[in-house]
């Protein structure tokens, strides 16, 4: 079946050198097509744009391009073709090269989106809600100093898990278990899976070992008293949040998903294969 594809959204990373240019290109494509087209081009940390009733959206730069627009895209339900300026990355698979024909292929039927799941992140301090975000790749409560390890109390909805002497924590989503969890030792998932990854970075106690629980599961991460040095909560990677002793950050799955359009070229396994160099030889 095909898709009525009347409003693109364009969100482009100018930082990278062929983003203006492929701007240009698309453009003229969609609206020789009679699709209006809307571009948010941006440079550096940026607020998100306002949103209304869109078709579709391209996302031109990286994956961190990617994270971005996911945030204010999630909850309206509008498919990204994510569309990488370099090498194919772990959620923009589709190269520079490729994206007309994934368009098309879309449109007409023959590509779907696969939904992605996305982390609800709230912090409440004195019992009160005081910041809320939503994260596709990760939340991480790590410490703000270098080489210093926080105290965390780490517990599900209905299980303590007990005390944490760490770096910080990492919760991720299966889409995020490519990033800073699989540097940090944690598990790759599938990335359309309904699953939450539990990693503690460095922990002090070998035993402590990242988890994957359902996706059903609240996790709360309480910041103890007496630390050596200032915490942060970070979402993505990029947006950073000050916690306070006695601060809970809770963590559960959005209602909202984030809908990638897939490639055709390549799976996600040959993606893997790629980016981490799975040759078997002796530098593999």
């Amino acid at each position: 079946m095909t898709v009525d594809i009347r409003r693109v959204l364009l969100v482009a990373n100018y930082q990278k050198a062929a983003a203006r240019a492929l701007v240009d290109e698309i453009r003229s494509y969609l609206e020789a097509q009679q699709i209006a087209v809307v571009v948010f081009g941006f440079s550096g940390k940026t607020a998100p744009p306002e949103v209304d009733s869109f078709d579709l959206a391209i996302s031109l730069g990286g994956d961190g391009t990617v994270l971005f627009a996911s945030r204010f895209l999630s909850s309206r339900r509008i498919p990204i073709l994510a569309v990488n300026l370099g090498d194919f990355g772990f959620i923009t698979e589709v190269t520079r090269d490729e994206w007309q024909a994934a368009f098309e292929k879309f449109r007409d039927g023959k590509l779907a989106a696969g939904d992605r799941l996305v982390l609800a992140v709230e912090v409440f301090r004195c019992g009160a809600k005081v910041a809320e975000f939503q994260g596709l790749n990760d939340a991480v409560v790590a410490a703000q100093g270098i080489s210093k390890i926080v105290k965390l109390s780490l517990a599900l909805l209905e299980d303590r898990l007990g005390p944490y002497r760490a770096d910080g924590m990492i919760i991720a989503t299966p889409t995020g278990s490519t990033a800073y969890s699989a540097a940090a030792g944690g598990p790759i998932l599938h990335p359309e899976m309904e699953a939450i990854i539990i990693n503690p970075i460095c922990p002090f106690t070998l035993s402590h070992r990242p988890i994957v629980v359902h996706a059903q599961e609240h996790v709360t991460i309480t910041i103890e008293p007496e630390q050596r040095t200032g915490v942060i909560l970070t979402i993505d990677g990029q947006t950073v949040y000050t916690l306070e002793p006695g601060d809970e950050v809770r963590v559960c799955r959005s209602p909202d998903k984030v809908r990638i359009i897939r490639s055709d070229k390549r799976t996600f396994y040959e993606v893997l294969r790629s980016k981490l160099n799975w040759s078997g030889g002796p530098d593999a």
